[in-house]
């Protein structure tokens, strides 16, 4: 059986010697850009391999292209081969749980157009929670180097010049990840410009998960993300592209193919001062 969105945690135990199976642990910390390497050494599923969200999950920043700008495809295809990923394997994701950097591992594979890739549900919290095994250090396993190919993308990536011209045209609707008060442009923390994407709406990551951390209901997410407006339209951002992709995801995982998500997200769109800002 194939997983596409999201694997159980009994499901990922059976599987744990699987050469097929490769798991990637994706906790990370906006704070703190140790604590998640920090945290795989302490604890992490066994055969795991730790997957650095600012390197290896993200590209090079040119200071107009946003925080979390998409690596290189080829160099996150030579990544995934590195680690023993190839056309075949079945790649899960982790991050501690109802987070948003599995979701952003999760987007990165499918931008390669490879389609066995799924998250934890409930991730490394729900893991330890269930009495599941765990080991600590580094990456003991022998891994044989593979070719991982570079297909065409499973979810097209919006670019802020199409998203600017089609914002009066009624083709995209964009949705905004962030919290409701940098949303609506009353705190901006990080990036130096308020507000949000003119048009758009605002649903934050969050509301994807219940309070254990385990993605909610499909049909009630599903009806949530109608409610914003045709799935076809839906354009998924948020401050710098990684909370954009749970929110892709939640829509997948509830039955909503098509979405589309504009990678550079806030903090690029308000790099460049021409871009129009909304706010309230």
């Amino acid at each position: 059986m194939e997983y596409e969105t999201l694997v159980e945690i009994e499901t990922l135990r059976s599987h744990l010697h699987d050469p097929a199976w490769v798991v990637i642990d994706c906790r990370h910390s906006l704070a703190n850009f140790s604590a998640g390497r920090a945290a795989y050494a302490e604890a992490h599923v066994p055969g795991a391999v730790f997957a650095d969200v600012e390197h290896d999950l993200s590209g090079e920043k040119n200071g107009s292209n946003g925080r979390h700008p998409l690596p290189d495809r080829r160099n996150f295809a030579a990544f995934l081969g590195g680690i023993g990923a190839d056309e075949r394997s079945q790649i899960i994701a982790y991050d501690e749980g109802a987070g948003m950097f599995a979701a952003r591992c999760w987007m990165l594979v499918r931008n390669l157009g490879h389609a066995r890739v799924a998250i934890l549900d409930g991730g490394f919290a729900a893991w330890e929670r269930s009495g599941a095994p765990t080991e600590r250090g580094a990456d003991r396993r022998a891994r044989i180097a593979r070719r991982f190919p570079v297909g065409a993308p499973l979810d097209p990536v919006v670019t802020a010049a199409e998203l600017l011209r089609e914002l009066d045209g009624g083709s995209f609707l964009p949705v905004d990840a962030r919290a409701p008060e940098r949303f609506r442009g009353e705190s901006e923390p990080i990036d130096p410009v308020a507000g949000h994407i003119p048009g758009a709406k605002n649903r934050p990551y969050g509301a994807n998960y219940r309070s254990d951390g385990h993605l909610r209901a499909a049909q009630e997410l599903r009806a949530e993300f109608e409610a914003l407006g045709d799935a076809d339209r839906l354009v998924h951002y948020c401050g710098s592209g990684i909370s954009a992709a749970a929110n892709l995801f939640a829509a997948t995982a509830a039955g909503l193919p098509g979405g589309r998500i504009y990678a550079g997200s806030w903090s690029e769109w308000c790099a460049e001062p021409a871009r129009p800002v909304e706010r309230g």
